[in-house]
């Protein structure tokens, strides 16, 4: 072995004498340490803290370790030793790179090293530094073990304050010391408060814990609310403790053995502040409808919400697209997350819309609704903005104006039912095997009520206002056009209907069917024979003949649905679509110009008195709200005087239970419930009865008016009736 591996033998132990030193010297600090987390966390973290600050330590160790390298030992041996002639590299270099000169003083410097005493190359640990670290970290230690531990006090929140004195007798238990914490839901974001009195506004579903403590210490107590629930306290030390989350407003009181009556009658009063639902406002644009101005290329949308307790990080805006018109009408949506810009409790939301990213196009209309939620555990709500349409100017040259009238397209836009049937029926026929027979004759029944009021409203373009009615006993009627045949009895009704729609008013019998285009017999023929002229509504012939072929189509439709036959129903129904197609493609009537042309006057009615005819049919009957009886002799029985024994007759039990289904009817139910237990409690009490009456008057059945009788009046009053009377006899 030559002199340079030596060398780096002795720097290895060098190095790993260092670390130890260094390792050693640290260790009382970890202690310290664990001394320190056991402290106040306990000895399972002291142990895991100890692990941690020994691996430090030693991490710590090696890298200081790691520092004495090569050119350390190089500078300490040109140090330490006068004789390498601060060549000590040399012994660290290639003998390939020596030149001659270089050569002979590396053997040199070798053979001196093998001659000479090896000298000391680990640097000096200083004794006394590292004695006074243990020393110092042992009393750190002994300090941190010895310190006598704090006694436990309670929160500030769960701090006790003195309760009202009662009477009471030596020995009974008296409440002394009350506390009530109230603990908000975590997304209130509401600090934990405490109340120096039992009685407190809440939040909804709010956390309480009552704190109590009494002097004599009773058997048993609990909370005893004014719904029936009871609450059981437990005893810790001098202490009882209670905890409960409350959803509603409530009334309690506190039930201790042997206590004074005085205290366990006393109530207490919690009310309830409901979490309100986020409250969404649209600030642009300033109207529900919106025409698209010209060259318009963005929607500007701006809302604004607030909550009470704080709104959720986004909100979802919904746009729905309505292409075509008529039956044909398509709908695409889509959904949108916006982040509100503001505070927790009040966002503003906006958003542009790019119209043609969208594809919005000529005879469209855009329609957006913001939702936003708040954020209420578990559950939260929602709040939805009024619906915002953005439409598409209609084309004002599918209009046409006129001194006498207008033409506008109007039946493609009232014509849209009937496909929506044809889809429930199919939808109904794959559930025949999966619903009862009662049931699927219900479904079906419901279709053919569907499919007969579109029926209905079609006929109405053909002069049928009225459905079933009698026919007359004579031949009144016009025969029907030659040509015309239909399929059954209600083709028939079809077209009788259309041919004379209104059998009660007067038409000529027997008249021969007068040909198209002759004066007066378009009216006879297609129109309302009992309007004016001016102002009848017109369909060409074409337009007709495929409206009455539709009814017939519908009829046999609503038949076979009516029948529970849905799957027979459904050729009638393709049918009656397809003649309403041909319908919509020339779907245009004339809307005469005229005023409304009121019935004249009969001026022989007038200030007769006579009102035949007058009476208001459409007024239909409804149910009279009953007096409640129970009410009604609650409140006679509050009029009996304290100590009378009518109040024993009283049934509170009832009265709660109504007040339980019927709080809703009540303005304040708690005070309602807390003057009928102050009652029971005290039936002499006259106080507790007119309190309890002035909340039962808002209550009670109004009586229905009356004729009040003339007051008689006084004595000089009467001797004026009298002396009348006997003028009246003369």
């Amino acid at each position: 072995m030559n002199a340079s591996e030596q060398l780096r033998d002795m720097l290895r132990g060098v190095r790993t004498r260092r670390g130890l030193d260094l390792a050693l010297s640290c260790a009382p600090w970890a202690g310290v340490v664990a001394a320190m987390v056991w402290r106040f966390h306990g000895i399972a973290a002291a142990l895991i803290a100890l692990i941690v600050a020994l691996a430090l330590i030693a991490v710590l160790s090696a890298q200081r370790a790691r520092r004495l390298d090569t050119l350390w030992l190089i500078r300490r041996l040109n140090t330490l030793r006068a004789d390498m002639d601060d060549s000590a590299d040399l012994l660290f270099a290639s003998p390939q790179g020596l030149s001659g000169l270089q050569t002979l003083q590396l053997a040199r410097l070798q053979d001196r090293l093998v001659r000479g005493a090896p000298a000391e190359l680990r640097p000096m640990w200083s004794t006394k530094r590292s004695l006074l670290s243990l020393l110092i970290a042992a009393l750190v230690f002994a300090t941190i073990v010895l310190w006598p531990a704090p006694k436990p006090t309670a929160p500030t929140l769960d701090a006790l304050s003195p309760a009202p004195a009662v009477a009471a007798l030596p020995g009974q238990p008296r409440l002394t010391e009350q506390a009530l914490r109230v603990d908000p839901p975590a997304y209130t974001r509401l600090p934990p408060s405490s109340e120096p009195t039992l009685e407190a506004r809440v939040p909804q579903a709010s956390n309480l814990r009552w704190t109590l403590r009494f002097q004599p210490q009773p058997a048993s107590a609990a909370l005893v609310f004014h719904d029936g629930l009871r609450l059981p306290l437990r005893r810790q030390g001098e202490d009882w403790i209670a905890q409960r989350s409350l959803p509603k407003s409530a009334l309690y009181r506190i039930e201790a053995a042997g206590a004074a009556p005085a205290q366990s009658r006393r109530l207490y009063r919690l009310d309830v502040t409901p979490d309100r639902a986020p409250q969404l406002r649209v600030l642009e644009p300033d109207r529900g409808l919106t025409l698209m101005a010209q060259g318009q290329r963005v929607w500007p949308l701006v809302f604004e919400a607030t909550d009470d307790y704080g709104l959720a990080a986004t909100a979802q805006l919904r746009i729905t697209l309505a292409q075509g018109s008529g039956e044909n009408i398509t709908f695409r949506e889509q959904r949108i997350s916006l982040r509100g810009t503001g505070a927790a409790i009040q966002k503003r939301y906006a958003q542009r819309l790019d119209l043609a990213a969208l594809g919005f196009a000529v005879g469209d209309d855009l329609i957006v609704q913001l939702s936003v939620d708040d954020n209420r555990s578990p559950q939260p709500q929602t709040a939805l903005s009024p619906s915002l349409i953005l439409r598409w100017p209609a084309d004002l040259g599918s209009e046409a104006t006129g001194i006498e009238g207008m033409v506008k397209t109007t039946l493609p836009a009232y014509f849209r039912s009937q496909r929506q049937i044809i889809i429930d029926a199919e939808a109904l026929i794959p559930q025949r095997r999966k619903l009862g027979a009662d049931e699927f004759l219900k479904r079906s029944d419901a279709i053919g009520v569907d499919q007969r009021l579109l029926r209905l409203r079609y006929g109405q373009f053909l002069g049928e206002e009225a459905e079933g009615e009698p026919r007359l006993p004579t031949n009144d009627e016009a025969p029907a056009a030659e040509g015309e045949h239909h399929d059954d009895e209600h083709g028939d009704k079809a077209d009788a209907t259309s041919a004379a729609p209104h059998d009660d008013h007067d038409h000529a019998p027997n008249a021969a069917p007068a040909k198209f285009g002759e004066e007066g017999a378009v009216l006879e023929e297609y129109g309302h024979t009992h309007d004016h002229a001016e102002a009848a509504t017109l369909l060409d012939p074409g337009t007709r003949k495929l409206l009455k072929a539709a009814l017939d189509e519908m009829w046999q439709s609503e038949l076979h649905l009516r029948q529970g036959e849905p799957k027979a129903a459904l050729p009638y129904a393709y049918k009656a679509l397809g003649f309403i197609k041909q319908v919509q493609q020339a779907s245009r009537i004339y809307l005469a110009r005229v005023g409304p042309e009121l019935p004249p006057i009969d001026e022989s009615r007038r200030l007769s008195g006579d009102r035949k005819g007058l009476a208001r049919r459409d007024d239909a009957l409804i149910a009279a709200n009953a007096a409640d009886p129970l009410l009604g002799s609650l409140w006679l029985q509050l009029q009996a005087a304290p100590g009378s024994g009518d109040a024993a007759a009283i049934d509170y039990g009832a009265l709660e239970r109504w007040l339980g289904e019927h709080d809703a009817r009540v303005a304040d139910p708690l005070a309602f419930a807390a003057a009928l237990d102050s009652l029971r409690n005290q039936p002499d009490c006259a106080s507790c009865r007119a309190q309890l009456r002035s909340l039962l008057w808002p209550l009670l059945t109004r009586p229905p008016a009356s004729v009040t009788p003339r007051d008689a009046g006084d004595a000089i009053d009467r001797r004026y009736f009298e002396a009348l009377q006997g003028e009246g006899g003369r």
